[in-house]
């Protein structure tokens, strides 16, 4: 038995990195999964995005635990492209309880005549994507009224802020924040429908976003007194997307039933610093 076990979640940017850990990890408890990713590039993204061949790569991993999914390419700012996503998952799987608003970009380095259009994707994909990811699942999970859990993937920046200057990273930053603003306001929303909404905050994490010659350039950049506010107050460099998956596991099942409105930091203590 396990812990989803007849439930269907629904992740965006599951391609890869976190939201592959995620799908993976709701799979491995009995969840089938609704994924979805752009699986193109972003100009102002200066580290490859997701492929096509990343998704199906997810999709396969998933299905070795026996599990269902429907994998579609849809970008999370178009608002009906990412309805016809959805609803084409529901038709296959059935009723969805579990949303992981997990898509994000992190235009790094978007300086100049560049700036504004990197804090404009920052914005469009972090913060209107998870604000019209809620938008095509709140309805259903209202009408089918079993209640159920939204997870909105923020950051550690999403807490406290730092940025090279970019527009991309201002937009990071504050779309980060703003996530926290939307989950609070949507837990008091969707409470009466045991509907439960959260955020996760998580440190530096090694996928393609952090690991790149970009992300690299920034932390070498900033001078040594400030290096502190970079790291984490436990002794590791890095958490896993395992670590993150296992808190989205957390807040997804009934372990949880009566977690709504938190800011969960999973971080090794970065936000303490």
């Amino acid at each position: 038995m396990g812990k989803l076990d007849g439930k269907v979640a629904f992740i965006t940017g599951a391609a890869r990195g976190q939201g592959r850990a995620h799908a993976l990890r709701l799979a491995e408890e009995g969840a089938d999964i609704i994924a979805v990713d752009i699986c193109a590039q972003i100009d102002t993204v200066g580290y490859p995005l997701a492929t096509p061949e990343d998704l199906d790569e997810t999709a396969a991993l998933v299905e070795k635990f026996g599990r269902r999914i429907v994998a579609s390419i849809a970008d999370v700012r178009d608002l009906e492209a990412l309805r016809a996503a959805f609803d084409a998952g529901v038709a296959a799987l059935g009723p969805c309880q579990i949303v992981v608003a997990n898509a994000g970009i992190h235009p790094i380095g978007t300086m100049g005549d560049r700036a504004a259009a990197g804090w404009r994707d920052a914005l469009d994909v972090i913060l209107t994507g998870s604000w019209n990811t809620l938008q095509v699942s709140m309805p259903q999970m209202v009408e089918a009224g079993k209640g159920g859990s939204i997870i909105l993937i923020s950051s550690s920046n999403g807490l406290k802020g730092h940025t090279d200057g970019s527009g991309g990273w201002d937009g990071y930053v504050a779309a980060k924040h703003g996530l926290v603003g939307l989950m609070r306001a949507y837990a008091w929303y969707l409470g009466p429908h045991h509907i439960r909404v959260n955020s996760i905050h998580p440190s530096g994490v090694p996928t393609p976003m952090t690991m790149n010659h970009l992300f690299g350039e920034y932390t070498a950049s900033t001078p040594p007194e400030r290096q502190w506010r970079l790291g984490n107050a436990m002794p590791v460099e890095w958490l896993q997307p395992e670590d993150i998956a296992n808190a989205v596991l957390w807040l997804a099942s009934d372990d949880a039933r009566y977690v709504s409105g938190v800011t969960l930091s999973v971080d090794a203590g970065s936000n303490v610093l």
